[in-house]
Parts: structure tokens; C-alpha cells; sequence
């Protein structure tokens, strides 16, 4: 192909690789031979691509004027700028576009002046070398201007692209980031995962509480502190999980409002808890469904497929969900409600929930607890138009341990006097809930299935239909004995599995959690806190600034 040769600095290129301008001073030889040689230059870094060598008509060393050297300039910078990205997550062009474009300009004393990109970085657009001088013309006595290039801060800064498998593929497109150094500010609605926000690896620790009367001496015991040290990995797992669910919930509370279609609103919690905590199969996700009980109806509820619930001004919703990382569970419920006549139903269970969690320790009995929460809640009573009624404890419903992968462990945590004397052990992780109701005080299975887990200790069971050894497979690979309802089988691409799933709850291999309700017309209200018996000390591992 005919190139184009300066006479003056003896550099050719092909007139296709430069804007029109610049083969038009070529032609003409309107350029000095500095001007000339900072035009071809800076076109060459424009046009070459960070770390690959593209065809576009020319070779990168030949005809356009680069010697090796500068050539392996150009490479060396690109292979910076990607380092860079690696350690702080900042995008290429946005690290060395303004870094080569001035690297490689020759200097001269007639060399026009470019202004050097903002330390941001370049804009990365191909705005090329725009506007020649408009007085170059005939006589050639016009001079030449450059555009001044304008440096396009990032909304944030760079996109963190995460995808997640196993309970559901999450792609988030956060647009945050910050300069190495900086820490980076969690985006509204959240999208960064929460690992991203810790560099360092360490997360909030919860509320410390101190044990109560005989037990005070652990906290001051160097054999407690040191037990206490040998279990940092998993509890640092778990507030990661705990600090996943302060945000998503934060952010939650803003957007629940009257008019909001639950299945919606169950799908976006979700959608952001797989986000922020990076979901990837059993090793880290959502422990159990989103539950969004409504009224009456105290827990075990959310929308299956097709649901239309909508959220009304003078409803009583419980959202309750979950966060795990490697089986370790963050199990935690709060209450949404829009009218204030039902201020005092709040304030009851909450006041009820924190007085279990200060009554809580190594050593003391379960029943003690519940004898405890049942005196606070029943000192209570609301006033719903023009009745008063007594709040009461739903006596059969009760709080639980929690082990690995299992969100029911074995001990029961009751919110009535009269349970187990069994003792609360160190190193267990306890979830206090509490109920509050206007009802009768006890719920029964009613209304249709939505909740299902395998059963933890279930063994081998023979199945005879294919369709349920099947779903069985994709419930063992996806959910293990945590909890899952027909909308996780629907997004992983599951249908027709209706009679499989019947079939497996027969078999015994898979138990149903139908809704618990309590009478109809009443109003149930729940606030539940996960926390851990450390050897020294307690830690609310889910307390946040809402509740």
C-alpha cells in the first residue's frame, strides 16, 4: 500500500492510520518536523491496543514511525497499567491513557502544548487529535490548536463484576471503586461485595455483652482469651455473613413500602444478598427462604410462583432471612409496619428479644430465658380501634441453636416459662426470637407450602420415580440441609417437580415447613438475633444500628 513520506523528518505512514488532517499536513508538508513527529506519535498510543499488536492497515513498528524501542515503551506501559488493575481494580485505559500519551511526546521547541489528563486518568475516549488550527490555509501562517482533552471521572470508578453460582447466578455491575489507598463506600442500592469492602479481611465484630453474675471471671481469664483466639477463622466468617445482612436489610428498609408486590421484593433481597456476599454453591449464600409473613400469619410464608401479594398500609409484615458462609448462619427477623397503632406490639418484642439476649449465657438453662422474655412481653398491651388486648408470647414457638449447615441444631430456646432446664454451653451459637401476638397465643400448619429442607439426618433412601432421585441430585448440589422453597427450583431452571417434591417429603428425605398461624384477625409481630457464647464474653453477631 502507497504510504506517505515527510520530507522533513523522514517518517511515513499510511494515510488510513491518521486522521484526514494530519495525511492532509503530510501531503503539504505544513507541519514542522517536531509538530510532525508528536502528531504521528501520539495517533500510534491512541490507536494501539494495551498489551496486542491489532491490524488496522499498518504494522506498529514499520511505516507509522515507531522504532523498537518505543514500541516496547508503549508495552511496558500497557503491562503496568494491568498490574495495576490486578492490585487496586482500577481499569487499564483509566490507569495509562494519560501516562503514555504524554510518555511519548518528543519534546521541541515548536512543539504545540497538550495539557496532561487529571491524575483520575485518561477519558479513554477516542477523541484522537480534533482541530487543527482553523487558520491553516494556503499561506500556511495560521497556527495550529489542540483540543483540550477533558478528563470523565468514573461515576465511582470501576465496575467489580462478580459472578456467583449454586443458589442463584448473580452478575453485579457496581460502578465503585477507589484509587489504591482509598477504601472503597458502599453504592445505594448496595452492589460491591462485601469482601471488597475489607480489604484487609477483618469484618465488624457485633455487640459485645458480659456474662452475668458467676461467670464474670472469664472475661479476665487469660486461658478464655487465649480459646478465644483459636476460633478467629470462623467467627471472622460468620460476621462476614452478619455484616451482609446489616446491609441488605439497611437498605431493605427503605424500599418496602405500601403498594410493593411481595414476590418482588422477596426476589431484590435476594438478589442482593447472592450479590453482596458472593454466592457460590454451599460454600457461601442464602442459609434459608426470605420469609415475609403477613398479619396473622407468624412465620413460614413466602410468595411461590405467580404469588400477587401486594404490601397494604395496615399490615404487620415479618421479614425474616438468612446469610451463611462456609454453613455458618446468620439467622435474624425484624417487623415492618406503616400505622402506628401498632407502636406498642413493636416495642413489646423487641423489648422481649433483647431481654433473652441479655439473659443468655454459658450456663444458664433455657427455661430461665424464657421465663424471662414471657414477663417483659406480657407487660404489654395495645389498642386497636377502641379494644385493648393483652400481647401475648406464641408459647409454641421457640428460639434454637445453630450448627453447621443447620439452622435447628437440637436445642430449643423457649420465649414462655416452664421449658428445658438444659444449660446454654460455650461455644454455641444460640438465635433468639421472640412472638408477640393479639391472637390465642399459638400458631398451626395452615395455607399452602412454600418452605421445604432436606432432613439433616436423613440416610440413604431408595426412591423408585427417576423424577425425584433428579431433584433430589440438584437439591443435594445446591442446598444441602439448608432451606430452600419452589421459587430457588424455579430460577435454577427446575419445573414440574411437584409430584418429585411430594414424593421426596413422603420418602421422608425432604421435610415441609408449611406457615404457622395463629387466629385469623390477629396480629403476630417477631424480632430474632443471632449470637455466639464466646469463652470470655457473648457477641450479638447480627445486632446493627436498626435493631
Amino acid at each position: 500500500r502507497t504510504t506517505l513520506r515527510c520530507t522533513e523528518c523522514a517518517l511515513e505512514a499510511f494515510p488510513a492510520c491518521l486522521p484526514f488532517s494530519h495525511a492532509f499536513n503530510l501531503v503539504h508538508g505544513t507541519m514542522s518536523p517536531a509538530e510532525h513527529k508528536a502528531e504521528v506519535l501520539e495517533s500510534a498510543v491512541a490507536t494501539l491496543d494495551l498489551g496486542e499488536e491489532k491490524d488496522e492497515g499498518f504494522d506498529a513498528s514499520g511505516p507509522v514511525g515507531l522504532s523498537k524501542g518505543q514500541l516496547k515503551k508503549l508495552k511496558a506501559k500497557a503491562k503496568k497499567a494491568e498490574q495495576q488493575k490486578a492490585e487496586s481494580g482500577q481499569a487499564p485505559e483509566e490507569a495509562c491513557s494519560g501516562a503514555q500519551t504524554t510518555a511519548l511526546e518528543p519534546a521541541g521547541p515548536s512543539e504545540p502544548t497538550i495539557d496532561n489528563e487529571d491524575e483520575d486518568g485518561g477519558s479513554g475516549d477516542d477523541e484522537g487529535l480534533d482541530g487543527v488550527g482553523d487558520g491553516v490555509g494556503a499561506g500556511g501562517e495560521g497556527k495550529k490548536k489542540k483540543k483540550k482533552k477533558k478528563s470523565k471521572k468514573k461515576a465511582s470508578g470501576a465496575a467489580v463484576d462478580c459472578a456467583a453460582v449454586g443458589n442463584g447466578a448473580a452478575t453485579c455491575a457496581s460502578g465503585a471503586s477507589a484509587r489504591p489507598g482509598e477504601k472503597l463506600v458502599q453504592t445505594s442500592p448496595p452492589s460491591i461485595p462485601v469482601r471488597l469492602l475489607f480489604p484487609d479481611g477483618k469484618y465488624p465484630e457485633g455487640e459485645w455483652q458480659s456474662y452475668k453474675d458467676d461467670n464474670l471471671w472469664r472475661e479476665t481469664s487469660a486461658e478464655k482469651r487465649e480459646l478465644e483466639r483459636l476460633n478467629w477463622d470462623m467467627l471472622n466468617e460468620v460476621r462476614r455473613a452478619a455484616e451482609v445482612h446489616r446491609q441488605v436489610r439497611k437498605h431493605m428498609m427503605t424500599v418496602v413500602k405500601p403498594g410493593i408486590r411481595l414476590f418482588d421484593m422477596c426476589e431484590q433481597l435476594e438478589d442482593m444478598v447472592r450479590t453482596l456476599i458472593e454466592a457460590n454453591g454451599l460454600e457461601q449464600g442464602i442459609a434459608f427462604p426470605t420469609g415475609c409473613s403477613l398479619n396473622y400469619v407468624a412465620a413460614h410464608w413466602t410468595p411461590n410462583g405467580g404469588d400477587k401479594t401486594v404490601l397494604q398500609y395496615d399490615d404487620v409484615m415479618k421479614i425474616d432471612f438468612g446469610t451463611h458462609v462456609g454453613g455458618r448462619i446468620i439467622d435474624s427477623a425484624f417487623t415492618v409496619h406503616f400505622n402506628p397503632k401498632f407502636d406498642p406490639l413493636i416495642a413489646a418484642v423487641k423489648d422481649a428479644t433483647n431481654t433473652g439476649l441479655k439473659t443468655a449465657g454459658v450456663d444458664v438453662r433455657l427455661c430461665d430465658v424464657g421465663e424471662a422474655v414471657q414477663e417483659v412481653m406480657e407487660s404489654y398491651e395495645v389498642e386497636l380501634d377502641g379494644r385493648t388486648y393483652p400481647i401475648k408470647c406464641v408459647r409454641n414457638l421457640n428460639g434454637h441453636s445453630i450448627g453447621p449447615y443447620q439452622i435447628h441444631a437440637g436445642k430449643s430456646v423457649p420465649i414462655v416459662r416452664g421449658g428445658e432446664a438444659t444449660r446454654m454451653e460455650e461455644g454455641e451459637f444460640f438465635a433468639i426470637e421472640t412472638f408477640g401476638t393479639t391472637g390465642k397465643g399459638y400458631v398451626r400448619e395452615d395455607l399452602e407450602c412454600s418452605h421445604y429442607m432436606k432432613n439433616f439426618d436423613a440416610g440413604h433412601v431408595p426412591l423408585r420415580l427417576p423424577r425425584a432421585k433428579q431433584l433430589l441430585a440438584t437439591i443435594d448440589k445446591n442446598f444441602g440441609t439448608l432451606a430452600f422453597c419452589r421459587r430457588y427450583l424455579d430460577r435454577l431452571g427446575e419445573d414440574k417437580y411437584l409430584m418429585a417434591l411430594k414424593n421426596l417429603c413422603d420418602a421422608g428425605v425432604v421435610d415441609p415447613y408449611p406457615p404457622l398461624c395463629d387466629a385469623k384477625g390477629s396480629y403476630v409481630a417477631q424480632f430474632e438475633h443471632t449470637f455466639y457464647l464466646h469463652p470470655t464474653r457473648k457477641e450479638v453477631l447480627s445486632r446493627g444500628d436498626d435493631y
